[in-house]
């Protein structure tokens, strides 16, 4: 029901008879459970169960145990499938498959050319099908289409599997922020994303061990790279398996809890105020995205955090190599800058649960990015001093992913409404493809190993990173001023039960959302 609806049920109330007042409350009850997701409804309906702390706590480590490490483990394998191809390109690949002028930078960009293609139909498919089904179909094929990069012997080939690798990866992310929203409270998202999103880091540690082990593999059938494709397409396709046996589509179908467990794992959700479930698409909603500048804000940032990030993956062992260490230092150092990006992951979240101030924390991490960006910019590699400081700078450029993960999980807590919510998570996600396209074409071969024009661009992404957060904060304090004075005047609106919480209300329709920032 729209604010509008309630306002002018409750304001007519003075001046119609008791009876109209029973009928009126009577249609908006009726309106209120049309709502609700049916399945839903099973769980959230009746009387509103109070989940003491003992209680919350067995759950959220039930949770723990198998949906997160689901979450985690998936989003580790994901991203060490996708780093691959970085990791093999100074395994020779590249001259083995004659690779020349920007077709190894494509190879990443058609990835993402895919994702902007399949983005949204992507997320219009997550809100109606069962999520963890559909999540372990895609592992599926992506594990498969990357084992099947080791029969590629040229570009054409290359390009083949790796738009295929994009297409079945693109589901990973939009699935993960809404599982983040389905299973958790909003004061948990921070963390959770954190979580998942900071095995970009890891991945790094382990894939550096593993690729300087590959590396060995001088004789035999198959090439060291081919090995590497090989030996992560089969592991991933066995966990594959694992998800579509052990993971649960949402709260209300978890066969691995007891009905009583799952009706209070929706409670425990109510707070939420964005909703759990709903099948149904609104077209109030599909227009309130694009009126919303919350929803373009996190596309942007997106846009301003991927660009640079997926140029600085794609080239970080040929960046890293250029500074005058030896492929196998490479690898290993390597190791080094994943510690460093789950450091700034985990660090930036947990100041944002201890002291708040989201977005004031996410423009403080885009800070050291500008500065070792500079560096790199204007210091010439001569020696082994500029050698050492060089990659320290390179290693500080990369503080900015915090801001990407902050971002994320300001969508999932912030945004609300079924559709609307898979609107604003497809845009983040074409945008955050868009930026992941351009990102490596930036870097420029005629350049290497300074790129002068990449780093360039990456500057002006900060600048452009710091304004769109300092609007964006500016808006959350703007319209959290607007339902303070709103409610403040009408407190028979005020819904501190959270009784409307799965009503499948918008962040705007919702009079008693507040904004996190």
């Amino acid at each position: 029901m729209s604010n509008d609806e309630k306002i002018e049920v409750n304001s007519t109330k003075g001046s119609i008879t008791k009876a109209e007042v029973v009928a009126a409350e009577a249609s908006s009850k009726d309106l209120n459970d049309k709502r609700i997701d049916p399945e839903l409804a099973k769980y959230a309906g009746g009387e509103i169960i109070e989940v003491d702390e003992a209680t919350n706590k067995r759950l959220k480590n039930m949770l723990f145990r198998r949906v997160l490490f689901i979450m985690t483990v998936t989003y580790f394998l994901q991203a060490l499938d996708k780093g691959t191809l970085s990791f093999a390109s100074i395994m020779n690949l590249i001259e083995d498959t004659n690779l020349v002028g920007q077709q190894y930078s494509w190879l990443t960009t058609c990835i993402y050319i895919a994702v902007l293609i399949v983005e949204y139909p992507i997320n219009w498919i997550i809100q109606r099908v069962p999520i963890a089904k559909f999540l372990a179909f895609n592992i599926l094929a992506w594990s498969t289409v990357l084992a099947f990069h080791a029969m590629c012997t040229n570009f054409v080939g290359l390009l083949v599997c790796r738009t295929l690798l994009g297409i079945f990866e693109a589901s990973c992310q939009p699935t993960f922020v809404v599982l983040s929203s389905m299973w958790f409270k909003r004061e948990e998202q921070a963390m959770i994303v954190t979580v998942w999103y900071m095995m970009n880091g890891f991945q790094q540690i382990v894939g550096g061990l593993l690729a300087y082990a590959f590396t060995h593999i001088t004789s035999g059938p198959i090439k060291s790279w081919q090995a590497l494709f090989i030996t992560y397409g089969s592991f991933s396709f066995l966990w594959g398996i694992v998800v579509l046996l052990w993971m649960p589509d949402s709260p209300m179908r978890a066969k691995c809890y007891s009905e009583e467990d799952k009706k209070l794992l929706v409670e425990r959700v109510r707070s939420n105020q964005t909703g759990l479930q709903n099948k149904t698409f609104r077209k109030e909603q599909f227009i309130e995205a694009f009126k919303d500048f919350q929803v373009y804000a996190y596309g942007l940032i997106a846009f301003l955090t991927t660009l640079p990030t997926s140029g600085l993956g794609a080239f970080a062992n040929i960046i890293i190599t250029g500074f005058g260490f030896s492929v196998l230092e490479t690898q290993l150092l390597a190791m080094v800058l994943g510690a460093y990006i789950m450091f700034c992951l985990l660090s930036s979240s947990y100041i944002t649960k201890r002291w708040g101030h989201t977005v004031l924390v996410m423009m403080a991490y885009v800070i050291p990015s500008v500065i070792g960006t500079i560096v790199l910019l204007a210091v010439e590699n001569t020696n082994a001093a500029t050698q050492a400081g060089l990659l320290m700078c390179y290693y500080l450029v990369l503080s900015f992913w915090a801001t990407s993960t902050l971002s994320i999980s300001l969508l999932s807590r912030n945004v609300g409404g079924q559709t609307k919510k898979s609107v604003a998570v497809a845009f983040n996600f074409i945008c955050w493809a868009a930026g992941n396209a351009i990102g490596p074409q930036v870097f420029q071969q005629h350049e290497s190993p300074r790129y002068f024009t990449g780093f360039a661009v990456h500057i002006v992404c900060y600048a452009l990173l710091l304004l769109t957060l300092g609007l964006l904060r500016w808006h959350f304090i703007r319209q959290n001023r607007k339902k303070a004075e709103y409610l403040a005047e009408r407190t028979e609106e005020q819904d501190k039960e959270g009784r409307h919480s799965f009503d499948d209300l918008t962040d705007v329709q919702n009079p008693n959302f507040v904004y996190i920032y």
